[in-house]
């Protein structure tokens, strides 16, 4: 059995370069389109509160409550319980859950009415707790956060500890109850400055990054296992390749694409992986975004490899460049079983 094992990428001999090779750059163009449906500036006014705001109280908020001139009844830091009820003295077990200060401050004074003359009540809340929201997925410190004021989305950002990576951060949800999810462009409110967009936030509210692994780019051509490939921080073209299997036996390393969708048309790069691998220039390994399509070229030996399989299945020719047909030229055993 005949077999001719051949590389197209045997040509590619690696040399040391004698200063530091620059960093991978980004494919400098815009952002490409994206097909998600985001809140509108109108959607977002419709759910922004028209009442003045106030706060209400709720579990885990600490109270104090004066009564001129009755210093056993005034209490320091009275913690609301889980159930949303305070003690005082001579009242008992308050239900303040969804109360204002001053709600507060009226029914502890109607009760007091029934024992003192004209009590005067004040109540001050020392520690906010029910003002919260819960920020999840890329963020710096996810968890609970807590608004001393009205909530809004960059608020709540900026409590979280940032985005760890701006510019690749595309979107995130505000889930409300059981029935409402708003998708916000990020894109648009941090890069372009439209506030519009940075919607409230109420108490309870999730505000969730997605992680860059729910964004894809695909793969196509002459590689192993051309497909979708997950997108993860700072993926470049020759990791999305790798992923993907590597370079097949017809594939032709100096035109390799990327497709960045930009609106109705849209931009494409070539990449020349020979002068990345053997001469080390990076600025070929442009970091990808995601939905870019990194596409694979043939060489121009794909079909004649192609029918030389089929005519010969015991040929085993692994890849064909245009240097190696001198091999074949040279080889007259070879090219007598060409003409049998």
């Amino acid at each position: 059995m005949l077999s001719v094992m051949i590389s197209a990428c045997s040509g590619i001999s690696p040399k040391p370069t004698r200063v530091p090779a620059p960093p991978e750059r980004d494919f400098s163009i815009e952002l490409p389109q994206k097909n998600q449906k985001f809140a509108t500036k109108e959607q977002l006014e419709a759910i922004r509160p028209k009442e003045t705001y106030q706060y209400r109280l709720g579990p885990g908020d600490l109270v104090t409550i004066k009564v001129w001139r009755r210093p056993e009844l005034s209490q320091e830091n009275i913690l609301v319980s889980p159930d949303g009820f305070i003690a005082m003295p001579r009242v008992g077990n308050l239900n303040v859950i969804n109360y204002t200060s001053e709600e507060v401050q009226k029914l502890l004074t109607s009760k007091l009415e029934v024992l003192y003359t004209e009590p005067e009540v004040t109540v001050q809340i020392k520690e906010f707790h029910n003002n919260k929201a819960f920020v999840l997925g890329r963020v710096a410190k996810p968890g609970v956060i807590n608004f001393p004021g009205n909530g809004t989305l960059l608020e709540g950002l900026a409590l979280a500890g940032g985005l760890p990576d701006q510019g690749k951060m595309t979107r995130c949800s505000i889930i409300r109850g059981n029935n409402s999810v708003i998708w916000i462009d990020l894109q648009d409110l941090l890069k372009n400055g439209n506030m519009s967009l940075n919607a409230p936030i109420r108490n309870n509210d999730v505000i969730f990054l997605p992680e860059l692994n729910d964004e894809i780019v695909y793969v196509m051509g002459e590689v192993k296992n051309p497909g979708a490939v997950q997108l993860k921080d700072g993926m470049n073209v020759l990791k999305a390749i790798m992923l993907s299997g590597g370079l097949n036996k017809d594939a032709n390393p100096e035109k390799v694409f990327i497709v960045r969708q930009q609106e109705v048309k849209g931009d494409v790069i070539t990449v020349n992986l020979n002068k990345l691998i053997a001469h080390g220039d990076f600025s070929q390994n442009f970091t990808l975004l995601p939905n870019d399509i990194v596409y694979i070229s043939a060489t121009g030996m794909a079909k004649f490899n192609y029918t030389l399989e089929k005519l010969m299945p015991s040929l085993q020719i692994m890849s064909m460049g245009i240097g190696d047909m001198n091999l074949i030229k040279g080889n007259s055993t070879i090219i007598n079983s060409f003409g049998k």
